[in-house]
């Protein structure tokens, strides 16, 4: 591990609740970039949401988002009437934030991870993991490495994170982790811009 290289636990205690933007439920920001950026002016933003009742998603205009049921029955997803049935736990599932979406919930609460970026400027790749990891960073880009089951250890840095527990790395080139349950893994980048044609 180098001076460039840094990692910051975030742990699931220390998350306040938030309304959602929608009013319509509960969620608990992860992380989000820029720091302490709001709803409106984030360019990727990472939480936990409690789902409760059926109704509609927040919209969050040029903005693609991933959703990972984590806990809970699932939900049936309506993304602008075209059904998406949401059932199957630590899948990860992606679709337009600025599209109008409505859920009903299967059988009960759900407990959502949810990674939202702006299309036009950022990357974000989620997969849920197990196992032994040698995980890579894209260049200048975050990983974010969240135990959704059990726990899991981040062995080149020396932490361990209990459930629901973050570890936000930049810098180093790999990341080394062990997952014995359930992690996701989300790797951010910068969008290159591509030229116009004949530009110079």
């Amino acid at each position: 591990m180098t001076s460039a290289d840094t990692v910051r636990i975030l742990r699931a205690a220390d998350r306040p609740a938030a309304g959602w933007k929608n009013g319509g439920g509960v969620t608990r920001e992860i992380a989000a970039w820029p720091e302490g950026a709001g709803m409106d002016d984030f360019a990727w933003r990472v939480s936990l949401a409690d789902v409760t009742a059926d109704g509609p998603f927040s919209a969050f205009p040029g903005v693609d988002r991933t959703l990972t049921l984590a806990e809970g029955a699932g939900m049936d997803l309506a993304i602008e009437g075209v059904r998406r049935l949401v059932d199957r736990r630590y899948t990860p599932q992606r679709f337009p934030g600025d599209r109008k979406t409505d859920c009903r919930l299967l059988d009960g609460p759900v407990v959502n991870f949810n990674v939202m970026y702006r299309r036009d400027s950022v990357t974000a790749d989620t997969a849920v993991v197990r196992g032994d990891l040698l995980l890579a960073l894209p260049p200048g880009g975050t990983l974010l490495v969240v135990a959704l089951e059990g726990t899991a250890h981040l062995d080149d840095h020396g932490a361990e994170l209990g459930p629901y527990d973050a570890a936000l790395v930049t810098g180093a080139p790999l990341c080394r982790v062990r997952v014995p349950g359930r992690a996701a893994v989300v790797r951010f980048g910068p969008r290159e811009r591509t030229q116009p044609t004949g530009a110079p």
